[in-house]
């Protein structure tokens, strides 16, 4: 997997969730790879729920384990109108066993989970570790160069860039984003409550966006509130007090009386996609690769797929005799990941702006797909079905999905 030149298989940059996830599942998959990420505290207290192939494919890399017990289990989705409109669509109700799943996913502080990678990719012999940042990348013909901001030199066959919306990777390879700014803002807390949550996630639709309560362990969720930006702003700038009153207002009583904890976090929300996700040497994965609103939660259980993608395809092509940075290899990736972001894209988009429409016959519309899925069965089972994860995704080698865990 290397010759005298000591050349890397794949070199991952940037260490969140999908640099840690892909990091971890290439050095499985057999690549010799380098890991090239700062070990540093994560910064805030924002949760993510891990659906479909996600638990699935922490459970094969033998991650979820280590952080499994600070998860809360999700099986039940309700999707509630709150707008206020004249026309309003009917309260949606998902439920796991319909579609013979003991959980939709689960929920989990986005910190425990990179503490639960970190563990994992310490103790795999095939990954190395370099406590730094990429300074300069420069990928030609054969490998791909890497100098750090700590003066190390390395060189990879391929170039995993997990470097999010500000990609180094991405603008190393020259690929250029779509991006497009909503004018919209999304505040995250997590609460403490009086009454349970049974398990069940609720989602509140308001003029300005979705408003998001999903369990976590114990007698408490997580937040995620989406508004237009000066709205947002005055949420934040609440006293604790004042927050808790609005959030058990906005949550119509449903968890009782409502405790915000310590920890705000407040982010302009957009949305990025790269022309490409695959070229001279380099793939992009997680927010490198596609930046969405928190709708769904899709940002990273793609991230997730993107990671065991480029796994799967870089030990199909090394077991194959293949360099893994090939342009036919990379092609691969580019193919398998293009569907999938593009399609989450564009529902994610056209939801989030039939929600926002102060047009009525938008507002018809969206009313009579909600009652759709709502009253017809097979359309809801298809609806959740696709939310988890797309069916016509090709899946090598992931197994144990939620469905087969209780909590």
């Amino acid at each position: 997997m290397i010759d005298g030149s000591g050349i890397y298989d794949v070199v991952v940059i940037g260490g969140g969730p999908a640099g840690l996830g892909a990091a971890v599942a290439l050095a499985e998959s057999g690549a010799r790879t380098a890991l090239v990420a700062r070990r540093v505290p994560y910064a805030d207290n924002r949760t993510t729920a891990l659906l479909g192939d996600s638990v699935g494919l922490l459970e094969r890399l033998e991650v979820w384990p280590n952080c499994r017990d600070q998860a809360a289990a999700l099986r039940v989705m309700r999707l509630v109108d709150d707008t206020g409109r004249l026309i309003r669509a009917p309260e949606v109700r998902f439920t796991c066993g319909e579609i013979g799943l003991d959980v939709f996913g689960y929920n989990i502080e986005n910190r425990a989970l990179i503490e639960a990678l970190e563990q994992r990719a310490a103790g795999l012999s095939g990954l190395t570790r370099f406590d730094d940042e990429a300074a300069t990348i420069s990928p030609d013909d054969a490998e791909v160069a890497i100098h750090t901001r700590g003066g190390q030199s390395l060189a990879a066959r391929l170039v995993v860039g997990a470097d999010g919306r500000q990609s180094l990777c991405r603008q190393a390879a020259g690929i250029e984003v779509n991006r497009r700014s909503l004018n919209q803002a999304a505040l995250t807390f997590n609460i403490g409550h009086s009454r349970p949550h049974r398990n069940i996630s609720t989602e509140f639709h308001t003029p300005q966006g979705p408003c998001v309560f999903v369990p976590l362990p114990g007698d408490r969720s997580s937040v995620v509130w989406v508004a237009a930006p000066r709205e947002a702003e005055r949420l934040i700038a609440l006293s604790d007090d004042e927050l808790s009153e609005a959030a058990e207002r906005q949550s119509h009583s449903i968890l009782g009386r409502v405790s915000v904890e310590p920890g705000r976090h407040l982010f302009p929300l957009g949305i990025e996609q790269p022309r490409q996700f695959a070229k001279t040497r380099i793939v992009l994965v997680g927010e490198a690769a596609h930046v969405l609103p928190p709708i769904g939660a899709q940002g990273l259980n793609m991230g997730l797929r993107d990671a065991a993608d480029i796994a799967d395809i870089v030990r199909d092509a090394m077991l194959a005799g293949e360099d893994p940075g090939a342009p036919q290899v990379i092609k691969r990736y580019d193919s398998a990941r293009r569907s999938d972001v593009a399609s989450r894209t564009f529902a994610i988009d056209m939801a989030n702006r039939s929600l926002l429409s102060d047009l009525l016959p938008v507002q018809s519309l969206r009313a009579a797909g909600m009652h759709l899925i709502g009253s017809v069965g097979a359309v809801r089972r298809l609806a959740m079905r696709e939310g988890l994860a797309p069916s016509w995704r090709v899946r090598r080698g992931v197994t144990g999905t939620p469905a087969s865990r209780s909590e």
